[in-house]
């Protein structure tokens, strides 16, 4: 069987935001030396083939290609510099890449090539015209692969039908660069492509083929079928989705998922056994071409130890993250990194699970705002821990990170996601950018949180561009608590940002909520007695709240209890008996007969 043209996790349709779906990301690297070296013409030497086919005019005789030597051969690990095994400065060729794609000619291969090298002077950028129109112009052959006695891989052949399978695209490719007086070669080997499964041996005859040119005086390698799309899961219809990833990929990212017969041709020093290709971690094309750099563990089958298994990713800046255990993003907590993310993942039942990484740029361009699944992991779990069991209104990622900072939540009090009280209460504090807004919630499963009670649970303070969020938990169990913003100048709705599990053991805690606030209650307003919004009953209350630019507060209970001022507090008592409300209400002005509610508290049932 033939490997067909798709990286495995990259069958996964990508998750979009909103209705634009899928499409393909290309990273372009640009290097210090992009002029392109001119190379000393092959003088035609022993050992020498002559073009087969009568149309010889005007194209060079290339040598037999030679076997890679020392010159050739990369370290390996990859050395994170570059997804290329040399310089190549893809502004430079967006001309020759139009050119290329528009050239029609189907009559003869020779005649293709001449056309193509109408606009290629290097050897380099006759390689990439030859590249450019094999994976636009020839589709993968999902037919003939079901049924291969039919199928012609002889360049002509190929060029007439339009399509093939690996082995056609690699012969075409092959041949095309020898009329163009390239040295090229066909490989063959195993590859972790379509159909491939994690941690799976590879036993019996290569199942895919790939070239190998040579550029500049050393050996580089290239996947035109990968390059050029990929096929459904079912093997019935193939996509063109151009791919640069496969063109002159560095040998150390290469040997990711292609295993040369001869592995000589791994170009790596030192090579790796077949042995360590299977149990090496696949990483897809999506991985590199979004900037990302390792992901630990480098095995793909994680055993849990204690129902919990770890995974982190290392990238650079600015990368945002998701992940789906079976299809759900419940079982886990992934904190987003400076430099990546973590996640820990606790399965709800024994047993195999595939675990999915996914990936996008925070600042995209609308084309690229999709999550793309860059990683695969098969989770063994033996044990299940059923006190990691997480509220199902936690978004991920938790906790706070770059993308809160950001948002205007700087130097957050708690950086760690999950916060643990014992009595109930806590207390979280930020630094606000400038003209921000706030809007809290609490949530727990079950009913015992209506939305309206859920904000009553959290209190704002702010003190200048500080701000802090007093959380008085109703019951003990899981909590989380999500925090939006919006611009003040906004009249808009509220962004969710970010948000916190908070989790309490204590069975005995029992917290009121907050009294109600009204819209007359301002941010820089401050309570400091009662903090309860459910008063006793037949008692005097002592209040005492931090309010400014007012002329006259009353407590409103039976009767009405003026507060007095006193250095920036307004202070008093207020008798609760016979009522079942308290209103604290504010005069703004000392000429008006006109009062503001501001805040409301409940009393507790006789």
């Amino acid at each position: 069987g033939r490997r067909g043209p798709a990286d495995p996790c990259e069958q996964t349709p990508p998750i979009t935001s909103g209705p634009d779906k899928g499409t393909q990301v290309t990273v372009e690297i640009h290097h210090e030396d992009t002029s392109p070296q001119l190379i000393k013409r092959l003088s035609l030497g022993k050992g020498s083939q002559r073009l087969k086919g009568h149309d010889n005019k005007g194209f060079q005789r290339t040598e037999a290609p030679r076997p890679p030597g020392a010159k050739d051969l990369h370290a390996y690990p990859w050395d994170k510099s570059s997804l290329k095994s040399m310089p190549v400065d893809l502004q430079q060729f967006k001309e020759l890449d139009a050119y290329a794609l528009k050239v029609n000619v189907k009559n003869s291969v020779e005649e293709l090539v001449k056309a193509l090298l109408k606009q290629a002077r290097t050897d380099l950028e006759k390689v990439r015209a030859i590249w450019m129109w094999i994976c636009h112009h020839i589709e993968y052959d999902v037919v003939g692969y079901h049924n291969k006695s039919q199928l012609s891989s002889k360049p002509r052949d190929v060029l007439q039908m339009g399509k093939s399978i690996c082995e056609g695209y690699a012969e075409l490719f092959e041949h095309m660069c020898s009329l163009a007086g390239i040295q090229c070669k066909k490989l063959s080997g195993h590859a972790k492509g379509h159909g491939y499964k994690t941690g799976q041996t590879f036993t019996g005859d290569s199942d895919h083929a790939w070239n190998a040119v040579y550029l500049e005086g050393r050996w580089h390698l290239l996947d035109s079928t990968w390059g050029s799309g990929s096929v459904d899961d079912s093997f019935t219809k193939f996509t063109y989705r151009y791919n640069e990833f496969y063109f002159l990929t560095h040998p150390a990212l290469f040997i990711n998922n292609h295993f040369p017969d001869n592995s000589n041709w791994q170009l790596l020093k030192p090579t790796l056994t077949l042995k360590e290709f299977e149990n090496n971690m696949l990483h897809n094309s999506n991985f590199y071409m979004l900037g990302l750099l390792a992901a630990h563990p480098e095995t793909p089958i994680i055993q849990t130890v204690n129902g919990k298994a770890s995974v982190s990713v290392d990238c650079r800046p600015g990368t945002l993250f998701m992940f789906k255990l079976k299809g759900t993003d419940e079982h886990g907590l992934m904190t987003l990194k400076k430099l990546g993310m973590t996640l820990d993942i606790y399965p709800q039942k024994t047993g195999s699970h595939k675990l999915e990484i996914f990936a996008k740029p925070s600042k995209a361009e609308a084309s690229d705002d999709v999550y793309k699944c860059v990683v695969e992991y098969v989770v063994e779990c033996e044990s299940v821990d059923k006190a990691m069991r997480f509220p199902k209104d936690l978004h991920q990622p938790v906790g706070p990170s770059w993308f809160s900072e950001r948002q205007g939540f700087l130097r957050p009090s708690h950086r760690e996601p999950v916060l643990h009280t014992n009595d109930g209460r806590c207390s979280l504090t930020f630094t606000l950018g400038k003209d921000i807004s706030v809007l809290t919630s609490l949530h727990t499963d079950g009913s015992s949180l209506a939305e309206d009670m859920g904000r009553r649970h959290v209190l704002q303070i702010h003190r200048g561009n500080q701000i802090e969020l007093k959380v008085h938990l109703p019951h003990a169990g899981s909590f989380v608590l999500k925090i939006y913003s919006k611009k003040k100048s906004d009249p808009g709705n509220y962004d969710y940002i970010f948000n916190y599990l908070i989790r309490c053991l204590n069975t005995e805690v029992k917290w009121p909520a907050f009294p109600q606030s009204y819209s007359k209650w301002l941010q820089d307003y401050e309570i400091l007695e009662p903090l309860s919004g459910l008063l006793p009953a037949n008692r005097n209350v002592q209040f005492k709240l931090k309010m400014h630019g007012i002329a006259k507060v009353l407590v409103q209970a039976e009767n009405v209890h003026p507060l007095t001022q006193n250095r920036g507090c307004w202070e008093g008592t207020c008798n609760t008996s016979g009522c079942r409300e308290v209103f604290v209400m504010v005069h703004e002005n000392a000429n008006h007969s006109f009062y503001s509610h501001v805040l409301k508290y409940e009393v507790e049932p006789q």
